[in-house]
């Protein structure tokens, strides 16, 4: 019998939607609402194979997205027994998903400064969604939970004590249901126990983590309070010398709103190239022989590469390093400059199953003389987010 479980994933003015088999992860309808707040919002999903347009009236807020949403669900004839909620931050409160009540909804608003954009867009989604299904159980599912057994020494930031135990300064982690699901996808694929696996998880697509986890444990991640901190992205800059915004600030007589919107939307892969955001934009540009397409995909590989380096000493028992998110799942040409870093430390790469494992198409991309094995896996968030409401149906 099927465990359908309708997942909601509410940003600013989007809501990504799913019904989801819990136990097989099969998705029977998937669907994004999107543009909400203004002239051109529309929604379109996907069920039976078929891509439909949603009916969607124009500057729809999340309200009657959500109701748009539920009269397409309501179509599929599916009987849904639970709804998951995608929450960015849990603080140091959420160690696991928690049946929603007003103590939580009253804590992911206490977070949101920590998170302003996505909490609060969290929270609406919630809230309406409770209200369009009264009757079943509202699960939230928080990205800060996977990294909550990281140790002191990874999530302190060297500053004054009192600001981490006085305002909660320190770093969280996110992507976490992604890099649950490669856990568990590579225990498979190494047929070994979850608590017995030990990984280094690339989540990279416009947002980018890595992961260090040690016999199913997570010991550090690349992002920090916030999702800026850590690798380069697609708009965001990643680690940078922490006087940089008061220098910008004071160079380019900006606010600090501002200067906030330069790193996260205007720097990254966009900022170096000054072409695109878009990974498979840049590789074909840089094919084409644009010198910034080239400079942006070479910095981001080398600041990958010494992300997962640095994380080789976190993972004493190494069983493999992993690949997912639209790039990692889809660009072998990052996936082996990455990797050429690692030649000394006898890690290589097969260039025929790397070209080969793409658009769903995982695997292990070692050479059969490397050191260690990786992999290539496709994520799947939203059946982590479905299994984890289950429990409360």
């Amino acid at each position: 019998m099927k465990k359908n479980v309708v997942v909601l994933n509410c940003g600013s003015s989007s809501v990504k939607f799913a019904i989801i088999d819990a136990k097989t992860g099969e998705a029977s309808l998937t669907g994004l609402a999107e543009n909400l707040g203004n002239a051109d919002s529309c929604m379109t999903f996907k069920t039976q194979g078929k891509k439909q347009q949603g009916d969607l009236v124009a500057n729809a807020n999340h309200a009657q997205a959500l109701k748009a949403i539920q009269d397409v669900i309501a179509s599929t004839g599916e009987k849904p027994v639970a709804v998951g909620h995608r929450v960015v931050h849990g603080g140091e409160r959420f160690k696991e998903a928690a049946l929603v009540d007003n103590s939580v909804l009253a804590a992911i608003e206490d977070y949101a400064s920590m998170s302003p954009l996505h909490n609060m867009a969290n929270l609406k989604g919630i809230t309406t969604a409770q209200a369009a299904y009264p009757d079943l159980p509202h699960v939230a599912v928080f990205d800060t939970s996977f990294f909550q057994q990281v140790p002191q020494r990874a999530y302190l930031y060297a500053l004054p004590k009192k600001l981490y135990e006085e305002h909660g300064i320190r770093s969280y982690g996110f992507h976490g249901t992604s890099h649950q699901f490669i856990l568990d996808s590579s225990a498979s694929l190494l047929n070994k126990p979850v608590s017995e696996t030990s990984i280094i998880s690339a989540h990279l697509g416009n947002g980018c983590s890595v992961a260090a986890i040690e016999k199913g444990i997570a010991h550090d991640t690349s992002m920090g309070f916030t999702p800026l901190e850590g690798l380069v992205m697609g708009t965001r800059c990643g680690d940078i010398d922490p006087s940089l915004p008061g220098t910008l600030q004071a160079k380019l007589g900006k606010s600090v709103s501002e200067i906030n919107d330069l790193l996260n939307k205007q720097s990254g892969l966009l900022g170096l190239s000054e072409l695109s955001n878009d990974c498979r934009t840049l590789e074909e540009a840089a094919q084409n022989g644009h010198e910034g397409a080239k400079l942006a995909l070479e910095v981001f590989c080398y600041r990958l590469a010494k992300y997962i380096a640095s994380y080789l000493i976190v993972v004493p028992s190494l069983d493999a390093i992993v690949f997912t998110g639209g790039i990692g799942e889809n660009s072998s040409y990052i996936r082996s400059t990455t990797m050429a870093y690692f030649a000394h430390l006898g890690f290589s790469i097969n260039n025929d199953e790397n070209l080969a494992k793409r658009f769903g198409t995982g695997g292990n991309i070692a050479h059969e003389c490397s050191s260690k094995p990786v992999f290539v896996v496709a994520t799947n968030e939203e059946w982590v987010i479905a299994a984890q409401a289950l429990t409360f149906a």
